[in-house]
């Protein structure tokens, strides 16, 4: 009898543990992904920006933080959105409603940007913005589930504007790319170079990816302005820079203000053409200890390419989101914007940032100059850094911002 009991015991408890172990099992499949999406120029003009090495930046951010957050695994979802606003609004909207993504991280031009700013608002999902221009995601259009991590036409036309004209550049005629990101920051550069006593002569806008620039360039050189000022990004402003040099027109006297530049520009151009450009940047690979450890670590999965502000803006975003996740204790995106804006950003990235109420992440940015050829010690040395803009500075302040969530 008691040789039963013992037998039966056995393959009671034997049961009780398998369907134990059945459960656990079903529990750990049903806990749901934390996504992420990243949407970027894959093979377009501004690819080398952002494009697949944002893509793996943000990944690298995830396999830092550990893959996941509160129990659950965190998955990056990415696409291309081919420089068309329709494919950016299909593809975001299609990953809130149908993949449940929680977070959308962009290297877009701004009326893309502009687009998903409105859908995130109606969605109550989360959008940071590490690759657009546009400083009207923080101001008309700012948004509480939108932040402006990297950089925005007000800090470059301030930076980059501001110098060139108090060093004696000021007469200016521009040459503008015709969509949002062109036209703001014309805008805004056009208002620097005027309150510090210059004046702007002319303006002509240039399509996106446009293959020519000479009779931009032809303008730009009859009106006599002391600076062409690019309003222009990528292999636009590659271009703009290649034939200005191929026509003599630096040697003539005139010089160029490169409103919106970035490490692969530099890169793609080559020192010989692109010395001397002066330009605002809001990271720089060979800065500090910091930077560089992060570069090398960076560059060992991207083909040895350093990363530009935007991909190393993009992972500081990701981990910092993550890190928001974390400390709130829900993927809430009302909860997780509100930790955002709490907590402080120290990285190699930023020090002492800080995401106000209106979306923009202020943080320091930098006055940086292409070296010349021979200053160069390596096939990635090719800034150096003139001045630090202090983020208080740099960006526009709340006192003068439209943005309906700042109480003025």
């Amino acid at each position: 009898m008691n040789f039963k009991k013992t037998i039966l015991s056995t393959l009671l408890a034997a049961g009780i543990l398998g369907a134990s172990a059945l459960t656990n099992l079903a529990s750990a499949q049903d806990v749901k992904p934390l996504r992420i999406g990243a949407i970027v120029d894959m093979s377009g003009i501004y690819s080398a920006i952002g494009g697949p090495n944002m893509v793996n930046a943000v990944k690298m951010a995830v396999e830092d933080f550990g893959g996941k957050v509160l129990g659950r695994p965190i998955e990056v979802l990415s696409a291309n959105y081919q420089n068309k606003v329709d494919i950016t609004a299909a593809r975001v909207r299609e990953w809130y409603d149908r993949d449940d993504v929680k977070l959308v991280i962009e290297s877009t031009d701004s009326a893309s940007a502009l687009a998903m700013q409105k859908l995130a608002r109606e969605k109550k999902r989360l959008v940071i913005f590490a690759g657009s221009a546009s400083s009207a995601l923080t101001n008309a259009e700012c948004s509480p589930y939108g932040v402006h991590y990297v950089y925005d036409t007000y800090a470059m036309a301030h930076g980059t504007g501001a110098a060139i004209t108090k060093g004696g550049g000021n007469s200016w005629f521009f040459i503008t790319a015709d969509y949002a990101f062109g036209h703001a920051l014309e805008k805004d550069t056009a208002e620097v170079v005027v309150a510090n006593g210059g004046k702007v002569l002319g303006n002509v806008r240039a399509p996106l990816n446009s293959p020519d620039f000479s009779s931009y360039l032809l303008q730009a050189q009859a009106s006599k302005a002391k600076i062409i000022g690019l309003a222009n990004a990528g292999s636009d402003a590659q271009n703009s820079v290649r034939q200005a040099s191929e026509f003599g027109i630096i040697k003539g006297g005139q010089q160029m203000a490169t409103l919106l530049m970035f490490l692969s520009d530099i890169k793609g151009m080559g020192l010989s053409v692109a010395q001397g450009l002066m330009f605002t940047d809001g990271f720089y690979w060979d800065r500090t200890d910091e930077t560089r450890a992060f570069s090398k670590r960076f560059g060992e999965r991207n083909k040895g390419d350093m990363p530009t502000m935007v991909q190393a803006g993009a992972y500081s975003a990701t981990m910092h989101y993550l890190k928001s996740v974390a400390a709130a204790g829900t993927d809430d995106a009302d909860a997780v914007a509100a930790k955002m804006r709490e907590l402080e950003i120290n990285d190699f990235f930023a020090t002492k940032g800080k995401i106000r109420v209106d979306g923009r992440m202020v943080h320091d940015m930098y006055l940086a100059e292409a070296k010349k050829p021979s200053e160069s010690k390596g096939p990635w040395d090719l800034l150096k850094i003139n001045a630090v803009i202090p983020g208080d500075q740099a960006f526009r302040p709340l006192s003068k911002s439209v943005c309906p969530l700042v109480k003025n």
